[in-house]
């Protein structure tokens, strides 16, 4: 179990410092929820949905060939080419972003806010400025400054956001004559949460200016095109990736079935503040990715590599499946976290989301044979499939069920991709995974909450709800431990308290 013992100490530091960073920000969805409109609050999010598409150009796949190559390259070679490269192609994406904001802006549904897409720009290219350097930190195993930068950057995006949607407004409603009255303009909300992401990302960047100044002007041109073969498959991973997890919100924009764009906004709120629900799944998947990715690499090394595979996966699923439960079966708690009630019409979609970010989990969990034997283009053509399924269910049914068709084109769109890889990777690089087993997992959850659902539909005060998904919940922890108790014994540090 050394292994896994290795892995869980990685998820601890990189995995857990990043889920405390994002579960921070999340804490903006009841704050913004309250204090916007449904419709700008869709406005945000049809921006936030923009920049993760940029965010794949502007890194195309660097971090990973970072950690690819660093196992069997010069690593200081190898951060000078990958950090020259960033540097150059970042400066020519951010002009061409800002050369064609306009027609952007028009695409997005932004026509009035052009400037959105400049800030977008500037947000976007300091973002792929820092993601070599906190690649370093985890090569270089240094969770304290990695954990302190990204907990202090949230920070700072959080106090900044409170700063221009509150506290600039109170000032001005108790001194118009106030000096920030004659640069503040109330309507220009989604700007200044914008603003408060360029500060948190300036802030960043100066945090890590040591790693990103340790690199020197020496780019080797070979290594560099040894690089981008192993890299490019990965901007269309990443690309179909964002067209699974955040085009919806901009096809639905496009295509709700409404009479205006500002009610099409008003969707994109409810569907975007709903999907933020799915946050103790998307969390886990988060932390797992971060510790993972670098300690599939080193594993990949040693003669019981596929053991340990087949056991992180196991573990990884059955803690997916707890945090489905926590969710689902608690919904009404978990509502509060939206403070604007006319959005919780869109809690129906909310399980289904688990669900499909569940699969997401298990997929990134399987992708580990192409990029341990550099076929990354499979993966490509894995994410491209999931990106026409998205495409193809949220063109034909957007226009007569609204976010519920974004929903179950996630949903499709995440399941496809999982057996897919399951299946061509068993061919690729085999795997002990218990998948019989895992699979009953999953559907002894989907069958909790279904019972559940039924009971409310009789009879639904809170403290039934409470008083039955504890139950469930409760009896679902002892079948694991029963099932599972000899794994459970193996582990470092719960091991010891189960008998």
């Amino acid at each position: 179990m050394s292994g896994i013992k290795k892995l869980a100490g990685q998820t601890l530091w990189y995995g857990l410092s990043s889920i405390a960073a994002r579960l921070i920000n999340y804490l903006l969805t009841p704050y913004l929820t309250y204090k916007l409109t449904s419709d700008i609050y869709g406005e945000q999010s049809l921006i936030y949905s923009f920049i993760p598409f940029m965010n794949v150009v502007f890194t195309y796949g660097m971090e990973t060939a970072f950690f690819r190559f660093s196992n069997n390259k010069d690593k200081q070679e190898v951060y000078n080419t990958t950090s020259i490269s960033l540097i150059v192609s970042t400066i020519f994406f951010c002009i061409l972003l800002v050369l064609f904001k306009n027609p952007i802006a028009e695409t997005l549904q932004l026509n009035a806010h052009p400037e959105y897409i400049s800030l977008a720009a500037a947000i976007i290219g300091i973002d792929a400025l820092c993601g070599i350097p906190f690649a370093k930190l985890r090569q270089e195993n240094k969770p304290l400054k990695f954990a302190f930068t990204k907990i202090a950057g949230i920070l700072v995006v959080v106090f900044s956001t409170y700063f221009f949607i509150s506290v600039c407004p109170n000032i001005i409603a108790n001194n118009p004559n106030h000096w920030i009255a004659k640069y503040y303009y109330p309507e220009w909300s989604v700007g200044y949460i914008l603003i408060a992401n360029l500060i948190q990302n300036i802030f960043v960047l100066l945090l890590l200016s040591k790693e990103f100044l340790g690199f020197k002007w020496k780019f080797n041109r070979d290594l560099w095109k040894e690089i981008m073969l192993y890299s490019l498959p990965l901007i269309i991973v990443g690309f179909g990736g964002m067209i699974n997890e955040v085009f919806d919100r901009i096809m639905l924009g496009w295509w709700a079935p409404v009479a205006s764009v500002k009610e099409a906004k008003v969707e994109v709120g409810i569907y975007s503040a709903c999907y933020k629900l799915s946050i103790l799944i998307s969390l886990a998947v988060q932390a797992f990715r971060m510790g993972a990715e670098p300690f599939f690499f080193k594993q990949s090394q040693e003669s019981n590599a596929p053991r340990v595979y087949a056991r992180v996966m196991k573990l990884f699923v059955i803690t997916l499946c707890f945090m489905f439960l926590l969710v689902a079966l608690y919904l009404d708690v978990w509502k509060e976290f939206i403070r604007n009630p006319k959005m919780w019409v869109g809690l129906k979609v909310v399980p289904i989301l688990l669900l499909a970010n569940m699969f997401l989990g298990i997929y990134y969990n399987l992708s580990v044979w192409y990029k341990l034997g550099n076929k990354t283009m499979a993966g490509a053509w894995i994410t491209l499939i999931g990106a026409a399924i998205t495409i193809g269910i949220n063109w034909l049914f957007i226009p007569y069920f609204s976010y519920m068709a974004c929903a179950w084109a996630t949903f499709a769109c995440y399941g496809s991709m999982m057996v897919i890889s399951f299946i061509w990777g068993q061919k690729e690089y085999p795997i002990p995974y218990a998948w019989k087993k895992l699979l009953a997992y999953i559907l002894i959850v989907t069958s909790f909450f279904l019972i559940q659902k039924g009971l409310l539909y009789f009879y639904n005060p809170f403290w039934f709800e409470f008083v039955t998904g504890s139950i469930l919940l409760l009896v679902f922890t002892r079948f694991i431990l029963l099932v599972e108790k000899k794994e459970f014994q193996k582990l470092p540090l719960i091991g010891k308290y189960i008998s």
